[in-house]
């Protein structure tokens, strides 16, 4: 089994000694660093090659909002979940324009950050359930039809493949074998679409890819 390497940016050492504790336990992750520092945290970056760096906004030498681009500049495919105390809906947008992959506020429940890593991993983005529902209205305005919405890039490219072939008819089984993926998991990547696009039924999972030009028409 393949671990989660996590790098852990945040500046206050007990913070981080309690991350440390929450995640120990759990066989497919594994903390490769730690630091306070922005600057160290680059560094650490490039040497160890996390695929997950749970990031602070606020260290002590600077604003790890700055560091974003930062960290995606030294590897694209690193992911950056922002664990933080600010639920100021605002930051969260700050955050997503900067390319993060996730937001989780401190107060969360252990098992919530475990939840909100495996799913960053998993190339889908993660909001904190407190502000999933106030973000998305924000961005996409009260509209219960979400066959309305115009900009597609809040699905994952992983999505993007599964609603293609929901779209094509195939079954969660068939998905799972075509995409090295267990049934589970494909499961959990549809309960993810339904739930950004608001969608209740399939058949609205299939309007909204021909509408996206994710899957032809005549195909459906």
């Amino acid at each position: 089994m393949q671990k989660i390497s996590i790098l852990i940016v945040d500046d206050h050492t007990i913070l981080r000694t309690g991350i440390k504790l929450i995640l120990n336990p759990y066989e497919d992750l594994e903390i490769v660093g730690e630091t306070g520092s922005g600057n160290a945290a680059l560094k650490m970056a490039a040497e160890l090659k996390p695929r997950i760096v749970l990031l602070d906004l606020s260290l002590e030498d600077g604003s790890g909002l700055e560091l974003l681009p930062l960290f995606k500049k030294i590897d694209p495919s690193l992911k950056v979940l922002v664990l933080t105390m600010h639920d100021d809906e605002s930051y969260v947008h700050k955050v997503l324009q900067k390319g993060g992959d996730g937001y989780l506020l401190k107060n969360a429940a252990d098992l919530e950050l475990v939840t909100a890593i495996r799913a960053v991993n998993r190339d889908q983005l993660y909001l904190d359930p407190s502000l999933t529902k106030t973000v998305l209205k924000n961005i996409y305005g009260d509209n219960e039809d979400r066959g309305n919405i115009k900009n597609d890039e809040i699905l994952s490219k992983r999505e993007k493949e599964i609603l293609k072939l929901v779209a094509l008819g195939y079954t969660n089984k068939q998905i799972a074998a075509k995409l090295s993926l267990s049934v589970k998991t494909v499961e959990s990547h549809k309960a993810s679409i339904k739930e950004k696009l608001n969608a209740r039924y399939r058949s609205d999972m299939v309007k909204y890819a021909v509408e996206k030009g994710i899957v032809n028409k005549d195909d459906v």
